[in-house]
């Protein structure tokens, strides 16, 4: 027994050290890994985001320095910029622990208990290592929606908007962090805050571009994510790594070609707003919690553009929900299915059949995260919520 208690859960979320050590050691591996492979393609986008802002060029063009095109607000060359005055290779790993560490400081603002903290962050550590091996952005963007969510509650609306703002004038994704909108003690005040940063951001950029050429990116940008949307429903042809969702899964599994996406789309919308008809709820710290789950989970869930490295977004809502349960074999058991075909259905934790014939072609990344969105939905609804025990932290 004692053996057992030692290495349950519970004691390693206690070991502070293990849980730091694989937040940011799988994180500085796996970087160090794709430096020495050559393979930094992303972060080579990233900081020509920069240097075409100041060159005035277009930023949604093909370039010989890497492959593929960016897809961010021009507002993200302020973001990038001191990053591209380091040499490439220190910059990836500074960029990469950088995003680790906001995401685990967003994580520590969450009014749980510390050992719940750790287990969320130790359950996430792969899900991150995945997501730092492309260099992406969508570990600071799940950062700003978890921090959006526990400014509100501790009344900083001002700085939740400055977050949520951060999120959507890069990529979009953090304009979810609104959902919280009802959990705000200040709304005008946050109202103002959306406001003002947003007009901020947008200026921002022209300290180091002309007003014309910035406005013209913004245009750019627009025109350039519709035609990534478009791409991303042709997996047919080839293009399996993207649209990883619940638009995706249905495709995919069903070899719907002509499909429309707002047939899934619109029921998740409604659905998800569904959720506010327990307002009366809105100060109860578990209704606020599956609120922020399900606002983790539809962000990825319903985005055409979910790529596997998108996944760190929605992972952690899987982490959060589990921890405020009460201890059964039911929860545990659906938990550790949902964990291994999340994390591990690409890996060689699964056979080479699985991976290429199952896991990839059928977006089965998808699959927990929208059983466990339809889970929190349906508990929402019956209000299973308020079976949990009160959140004190």
């Amino acid at each position: 027994m004692m053996l057992k208690n030692r290495f349950s859960l519970a004691w390693l979320g206690a070991q502070e050290w293990l849980v730091l050590l694989l937040w940011f050691g799988l994180s500085l591996i796996v970087v160090l890994k794709e430096i020495s492979i050559h393979n930094i393609n992303d972060y080579l986008v990233y900081k020509h985001v920069f240097i075409h802002v100041r060159e005035h060029q277009n930023l949604y063009l093909h370039y010989p320095e890497y492959f593929d095109v960016n897809n961010y607000g021009p507002f993200f060359s302020l973001i990038i910029a001191p990053f591209t005055f380091l040499p490439d290779n220190i910059a990836c790993v500074v960029w990469v622990l950088l995003n680790c560490a906001f995401l685990l400081y967003a994580v520590r603002q969450l009014p749980l208990t510390r050992l719940q903290q750790n287990i969320i962050l130790l359950l996430s550590s792969h899900e991150l290592m995945g997501a730092s091996s492309y260099l992406q952005f969508n570990t600071a963007v799940a950062a700003c929606i978890i921090l959006s969510f526990s400014l509100i509650l501790k009344g900083r609306d001002f700085w939740a908007a400055f977050f949520i703002m951060i999120g959507a004038f890069v990529k979009i994704y953090g304009i979810v962090g609104c959902a919280f909108f009802f959990f705000s003690r200040h709304r005008l005040k946050f109202i103002a805050g959306l406001l003002f940063w947003a007009v901020t951001f947008f200026v921002l950029p022209m300290i180091i571009a002309s007003p014309a050429f910035i406005v013209q990116c913004y245009k750019d940008w627009f025109n350039a994510l519709r035609v990534k949307t478009a791409q991303n429903d042709q997996f047919e042809q080839g293009i399996v790594l993207q649209n990883i969702s619940a638009m995706g899964l249905i495709r995919r599994v069903f070899h719907l070609k002509a499909f429309n996406d707002l047939l899934v789309f619109m029921p998740g919308v409604i659905l998800f707003c569904s959720q506010y008809i327990w307002l009366k709820y809105k100060d109860d710290r578990r209704y606020q919690f599956y609120i922020l789950c399900s606002v983790l989970l539809f962000t990825v869930l319903f985005s055409s553009s979910s790529e596997s490295p998108t996944y760190i977004i929605a992972f952690p809502a899987l982490c959060i929900w589990y921890v405020l349960q009460y201890p059964g074999k039911v929860n545990n058991i659906f938990f550790i299915i949902a964990f291994l075909l999340a994390q591990f259905a690409q890996s060689d934790v699964f056979t080479p059949w699985f991976r290429t014939h199952i896991a990839v072609p059928y977006a089965i990344k998808a699959l927990p995260s929208l059983v466990m969105w339809c889970v929190i939905v349906w508990q929402v609804h019956a209000r299973q919520f308020l079976k949990l025990a009160p959140v004190t932290a």
